[in-house]
């Protein structure tokens, strides 16, 4: 095995330096050892980088019905720690890998803590070669594998100055789309009007959906630009039916008048602008109307946040009143009901904690706090105003002496208007790597209403929750008490 480049599995002990072993200060019988406990973290990661998927490493279902009846790590796992000493202890900086073999004794499973050591078996003056016998054995003292090793040793002495590694954090980033489409999976799929799907996205979005089982799609667009995009894409809409529409705007007229037919039971955006949907759901003759104000939620998964968070309303309400919010925060609430929270936690967020006159969102904050004491907003604990970093640190909360059942453990985030919103949601997708869902509520159907820049994943999440709230309302119960509760929520 021929590797020119060496590079560490590890860290290094707490040292200002490190410093090699040129091939004249190495003598025969000389050794060195490192000491790892195998952690989750060192799995996820070997096969972030290595590519290996095996579900004999990742999936604890799999590996109990597997050889070793447990999850272990890739052989070559152990042959990084191997490296590690060769190329940071002995000889240390400077060595350039000849030849490694090994032989696997037994598995190394999460937990098992392994010692490596490797010992100068022969030297060989003509090109400054080195040879090691390498061992590793578990915390039994048993050999889980063995081998030998050649190296170029270096020739002059370097001393450097320790460079930290870079922290790794393991996301998984599907972890929320995943489960949105396992709660999803019992019910059947429901019946939804994509209007105007005629880009690959918005089109690509309602197959797979209809793919995965959540939805029966009516494609309402031009019949001539809805073929050209399926061709393009190499897709097969044979099975779905289509209305076909001169334009964007006659297909959101159509299909919010399906939705109030009955005829379809959810609308999903496609490649038209959402103020030209909207402006069709909100009309007061002909639209979705309920007497609930109509908002928008973004399901979001924040990989450094413990649970799922609702953001509310970043599309919708620019800059709503009181009674808007109020209805807002009641239509967070039950959707977070549907998605198996029973009591979510609602931080109304300002800009401070503190109730200011001349800072408006802190009065309502406070007003909807009362309201909720009151039974005017029913099934969440609300506590505001709550700056960002109270509502989802308890650290902050604590270091500002907030005693609060929502501070640092929020699911929900009402902003004070859509543009604070908008940009608390999109700094956690694009900076923070959130994965996100979107859906609008208060209309006589859910709107799968996303960005033209979302990708299929996030159609395909957000037509879940579509799908839940349609058996939700037709369940016709107020608690998740239903086909729901038969699905456990996977713990983060």
């Amino acid at each position: 095995m021929h590797n020119p480049r060496c590079s560490s599995a590890l860290s290094f002990p707490a040292m200002d330096y490190i410093e090699n072993r040129p091939y004249d200060e190495i003598a025969i019988g000389d050794t060195a050892s490192i000491v790892h406990t195998l952690k989750l973290e060192d799995i996820q990661l070997f096969a972030a980088i290595s590519g290996d998927m095996s579900p004999s490493h990742l999936d604890p279902e799999y590996a109990k019905s597997g050889l070793f009846q447990e999850v272990i790590a890739d052989g070559m796992w152990s042959g990084t720690l191997i490296s590690n000493v060769l190329c940071t202890q002995l000889p240390g900086p400077g060595t350039v890998y000849i030849d490694q073999s090994l032989h696997f004794a037994r598995p190394v499973a999460l937990g098992d803590t392994i010692t490596v050591t490797v010992t100068v078996t022969g030297k060989f003056d003509h090109h400054n070669h080195v040879t090691f016998d390498c061992r590793c054995v578990n915390q039994n003292d048993l050999i889980v594998m063995s081998g030998t090793a050649e190296v170029m040793a270096p020739r002059e002495k370097v001393r450097r100055q320790r460079m930290g590694l870079p922290e790794v954090r393991m996301n998984d980033k599907t972890s929320q789309y995943r489960r949105l489409i396992a709660m999803a999976a019992a019910p059947q799929p429901i019946s939804m009007a994509v209007v105007h799907p005629c880009d690959h996205d918005s089109l690509m979005g309602a197959v797979k959906a209809a793919q995965a089982n959540l939805i029966v799609p009516v494609l309402i667009g031009p019949l001539a630009k809805i073929h050209a995009v399926a061709r393009a894409g190499d897709t097969d809409i044979s099975a779905y039916r289509i209305v076909d529409v001169a334009h964007s705007h006659a297909a959101a007229k159509c299909a919010v008048a399906m939705a109030r037919e009955g005829a379809v039971e959810a609308l999903m955006k496609g490649s038209l602008h959402t103020d030209e949907l909207m402006a069709e759901v909100v009309a007061s003759e002909t639209g979705l109307r309920t007497e609930r104000r109509i908002s928008h939620v973004f399901i979001m998964d924040v990989p450094t946040y413990p649970r799922m968070l609702l953001i509310t309303d970043a599309a919708i309400n620019i800059a709503p009143t009181l009674d808007e919010k109020a209805d807002i925060v009641q239509n967070a609430i039950e959707l977070a009901q549907v998605l198996q929270v029973p009591e979510p936690k609602v931080a109304i967020l300002a800009a401070v904690e503190t109730v200011m006159s001349k800072q408006r969102s802190t009065i309502d904050a406070a007003a909807l706090c009362k309201m909720a004491d009151r039974g005017q907003i029913t099934g969440g604990v609300l506590d505001g105003p709550l700056a960002f970093d109270n509502a989802v640190s308890i650290v902050a909360a604590r270091t500002k002496g907030i005693k609060s059942a929502v501070a640092g453990r929020a699911d929900i985030l009402v902003v004070p208007d859509l543009e604070a919103g908008n940009m608390l949601a999109k700094q956690l997708e694009y900076l923070a790597d959130a994965q996100t869902a979107a859906i609008v509520l208060g209309a006589t159907v859910p709107i799968v209403l996303t960005s033209r820049a979302d990708t299929v994943q996030t159609r395909l999440a957000s037509c879940a929750v579509a799908l839940l709230l349609v058996h939700h309302k037709q369940s016709g119960k107020t608690s998740t008490v239903s086909a729901l509760a038969r699905i456990k929520t996977p713990a983060r």
